[in-house]
């Protein structure tokens, strides 16, 4: 077992690459939606160099199913759960060599590989950093429609939603407990279960970066290791309007930097997920190098 409890600035950095867009619905024009090729966008504009990744691990493509999969009411949820044992093997190595793992996606459903493959080494909490809870679950949605995954990775990480995808090798219970979880940044309002601590958005904003990341990591205690999930819509629609779902208010690139950073700081962070960054809204590739700007700075503690 890699011992984590040093700081991450001792740690190498493995990028591992997730293009899938398993737990999105289809664009506008019935077709799978672009995320999938982020992680090929941000490699491109130097993330792995800016990290000083020691190594680059790359998951196939899998194929896209805007229809029902037998068996499951989530969009591809048979795809999804083979591929994220892939993702489990793949995080669980990275930790198991020493390394700390940086996923980039793709959409949100992979935070269910990751959560995997770091259980497969520690108890752990979670800091899920995204503009939306991502709690639909059986108990507040009708999946006589299609539940997306992306839509559903706080909940099914809790244990909430199809056993396909909330039971996992080797664990008796979810891949995180409600109380080792943090949610930063939902402009939503939506209620989430008392367990969970919540900092939304406007409350975000009020408080500044340093303050939330110390209220989030005062909550989570100095009991567990801590996996990062950031979706980019979190970032403010007129920062980055390249993502699935992008909304106001949001964080500046420089604000999530300072949050990263300050989290990155505490010594615990087991690894980083990037998600929801959209290629094909991007024409101009004008965003993948700000996007790697930020995630790098605040991955190496620096401050903006």
């Amino acid at each position: 077992m890699a011992n984590h409890d040093q700081t991450n600035g001792l740690l190498p950095v493995e990028v591992i690459c997730v293009p899938w867009s398993l737990g999105l619905r289809p664009d506008a024009g019935g077709a799978e939606p672009g995320t999938w090729s982020a992680p090929r966008a941000l490699c491109e504009a130097g993330l792995g160099r800016r990290l000083g990744a020691v190594a680059v691990t790359e998951l196939p493509h899998p194929p896209y199913q805007a229809e029902a999969q037998p068996g499951t009411r989530v969009r591809n949820g048979v795809t999804l759960r083979e591929h994220s044992l892939l993702l489990v093997d793949a995080v669980s190595d990275a930790i198991a060599g020493g390394r700390l793992p940086v996923v980039l996606g793709g959409d949100c459903s992979l935070l269910l590989g990751c959560l995997g493959g770091a259980r497969r080494h520690h108890e752990i909490a979670l800091v899920h950093i995204d503009g939306h809870p991502d709690f639909t679950h059986p108990g507040n949605h009708d999946f006589a429609t299609l539940g997306a995954a992306a839509g559903m990775d706080l909940a099914l990480a809790t244990g909430r939603g199809e056993l396909i995808l909330t039971r996992w090798p080797g664990l008796d219970g979810p891949l995180v407990e409600d109380r080792h979880v943090v949610q930063l940044g939902d402009r939503t309002g939506q209620a989430l279960p008392p367990g969970l601590l919540v900092i939304g958005i406007d409350e975000m904003l009020a408080m500044g970066m340093d303050a939330a990341a110390r209220r989030a990591v005062e909550h989570l205690r100095a009991t567990h290791p801590i996996w990062v999930h950031v979706d980019l819509d979190v970032l403010d629609a007129a920062i980055l309007p390249s993502v699935d779902t992008p909304g106001t208010p949001g964080l500046t690139f420089e604000e999530l930097t300072r949050l990263l950073s300050r989290l990155r700081q505490t010594g615990r962070i087991l690894g980083v997920d990037v998600t929801i960054y959209n290629p094909h809204l991007d024409p101009d590739s004008a965003h993948p190098s700000p996007i790697v700007g930020c995630v790098a700075a605040g991955l190496q503690g620096e401050l903006a």
